[in-house]
């Protein structure tokens, strides 16, 4: 490559990386129990398809997403479902949600795999469906789910496959020891994403602080199309479109993708999982991850199985709780404090910091803003930070998102340098979060809009068709009424008998009095001689107790859904309304039998 450019802003802060490279990858072994979130990824969470008490393989799918954007869950090792539950997941708010607990049986007995020796021979199709059937998402940013990353729209070209090993943040080197160790996998990865993309170059980015891991992949990239770039240190050259503008000069257009300028980027941790799915058959059941600071005596990286607690990898790098000022999940500019080391780990979870006091001290109190300017110098998507501060502050958040506050990537770079000590990141993450749930609101709203619309224009039609088919019978009957006054007319004209309609009464009342016979001999008969048997209160009263017992549930996860936001409130709606009906039916059945008991004789 015969040019790099630069990006506005940016920093160079302390890069602390030396403390994790001076060991190999080590295996974090199988914790006493694994929690699986059913939600590692940006869409729709999984839905599980086992059930507490079921055994599992390792590598066997435990849930899916039959629809939408999503990923399954596998299990990362064989053992027991011994819940699916609310757990703390990962997250800035400590929030519970649903997951899976499995209790590990110490064999690690995989499943049977699939692996494919010449995926060439698959179409493009075949292999973007055992990526996704491998429950692989993106495992450096948000975690979007790799084959729809993988699948562009088809208006659109991918000339440029950029596969991101800059990891420019302070402390995280799980890139970087995966590159040193790991690169042929990387390699593998690599060929067939291209292949998939068919893109004109595969460039390989890489930051000058990592020579190691520069040297081993331009040996595995020797003889290939593929070029190893090495990029100028400086955060944050990891993040997707500034490594783009770095590489290419072009810049990804706002509220536009990569792909519109045909480019894409991918994390070599994706690569790894990649390479596994189509050639071992393997699913994504574990990642790098680093553990450092000066509250462990052993920091390092570990494979981590996905669902591994916190607690258990801090103990494998010998985790001191005396010494450590805080936990920070993620790097010190983009993570967040950890208040729970029962979290589990997850498909995006590349570093736990475990900070002293002096290593990382708590921020000092906010001041006011001083309008020097440096937020918006070091602002790398040259933004206006102090403009979206105030915005958010006073929450005016129209006129924030009117300044692009959706293009801020919230890589901390103007909290760092305000003199002020002002959390301007947090502000915009409320600011983010405010927008996203006035908008969700909104679609709710405009659904029950259109579902009650929907409703009365079909009353409206039901009561048009009703009242049609009402004045159709009364012309029938004004009709019927009227052929038969002519024929009497012409009877008594023609002088022929009288009027058979007493005969046809007088048999009609006949048979109602034969019917009516009938029944009160049936009421006077004992039970068991004609009569209906005994209702089975006892089955009823259980079916009742079983109808209670399913409504409950599907109450309290439609409350949930409810606090959360999720997608399915729609559904559990009907779910609920649909038992509220079971119930019913069956509370009147029970009741009927009941009062038949009591009416029967002998009783």
């Amino acid at each position: 490559m015969s040019q790099l450019w630069s990006f506005p802003g940016g920093i160079h802060p302390a890069e602390n990386k030396q403390q994790s490279t001076s060991r190999p990858i080590r295996k974090a072994g199988i914790p006493e129990r694994l929690v699986l979130p059913l939600q590692q990824h940006i869409g729709e969470p999984a839905e599980p398809v086992v059930a507490p008490g079921d055994r599992v393989l390792k590598g066997q799918k435990v849930a899916d997403v039959t629809g939408g954007l999503g990923v399954p869950v596998h299990a990362p090792t064989s053992g027991t479902i011994e819940s699916i539950s609310r757990h703390p997941v990962p997250h800035p708010s400590g929030m519970e949600d649903w997951c899976i607990t499995l209790i590990p049986d110490g064999d690690d007995r995989w499943c049977e795999l699939n692996p494919t020796s010449e995926y060439r021979k698959l179409d493009r199709e075949g292999v973007l469906e055992k990526i996704r059937e491998a429950g692989i998402s993106g495992m450096g940013g948000a975690g979007f789910p790799a084959h729809i990353k993988l699948r562009p729209p088809s208006d659109r070209k991918v000339d440029i496959l950029i596969l991101n090993g800059a990891e420019c943040e302070p402390y995280i080197t799980a890139d970087d020891m995966a590159m040193r160790e790991r690169a042929n996998e990387i390699h593998s990865g690599l060929k067939v994403m291209a292949w998939v993309l068919r893109p004109e170059r595969c460039i390989i980015a890489i930051e000058d602080n990592k020579p190691q891991a520069i040297e081993a992949m331009r040996r595995a990239s020797e003889g290939t199309q593929a070029e190893v770039v090495v990029i100028p240190t400086k955060y944050p050259s990891g993040g997707e479109k500034q490594l783009i503008q770095i590489l290419t000069g072009m810049e990804v257009p706002h509220g536009g993708i990569p792909a519109d300028i045909g480019v894409m980027c991918q994390n070599v941790g994706t690569a790894i999982a990649v390479s596994r799915a189509v050639f071992r058959g393997e699913p994504l059941i574990s990642r790098i991850t680093t553990v450092t600071g000066e509250g462990v005596s052993e920091p390092g990286n570990f494979e981590t199985l996905i669902g591994t607690p916190i607690r258990h990898l801090l103990d494998q790098a010998g985790f001191d709780p005396k010494r450590i000022n805080r936990l920070i999940l993620g790097g010190p500019m983009m993570g967040y404090t950890l208040e729970n080391t029962e979290v589990p780990a997850v498909k995006t979870t590349n570093c736990i910091i475990a900070a002293t006091e002096a290593e990382l001290p708590l921020p000092p109190p906010e001041q006011p803003c001083i309008r020097c300017g440096l937020c918006a110098d070091g602002c790398p998507m040259e933004l206006l930070p102090q403009q979206l501060f105030w915005h958010a502050k006073a929450q005016d958040f129209d006129r924030a998102e009117h300044l692009n506050l959706f293009d801020c990537i919230e890589c901390g770079v103007c909290s760092y340098v305000c003199p002020s000590s002002i959390p301007l990141v947090q502000y915009y993450r409320y600011a983010k979060g405010e927008i996203r749930t006035q908008r969700a609101e909104q679609v709710r709203a405009d659904r029950a809009r259109e579902r009650f619309e929907a409703r009365q224009a079909r009353l409206d039609r039901e009561q048009q068709e009703k009242e049609l088919r009402r004045q159709e019978r009364a012309k029938a009957a004004a009709e019927a009424q009227a052929k038969k006054k002519a024929e009497a007319e012409k009877a008594v004209v023609s002088g022929e008998a009288p009027d058979e309609r007493d005969a046809k009464a007088a048999m009609v009342q006949e048979a109602l009095a034969r019917k009516k016979a009938r029944s009160a001999a049936k009421e006077t008969m004992p039970n068991g001689a004609g009569g209906a048997e005994k209702p089975d209160v006892e089955a009823l009263e259980k079916q009742l107790e079983q109808a209670r017992g399913k409504l409950e549930t599907m109450e309290r996860m439609l409350e949930d859904a409810k606090a959360t936001e999720a997608d399915n409130v729609e559904k559990l709606e009907r779910a609920v309304t649909k038992n509220l009906d079971r119930v019913k039916r069956a509370e009147d059945a029970l009741a009927d039998a009941r009062k038949q008991l009591e009416t029967e004789p002998g009783e």
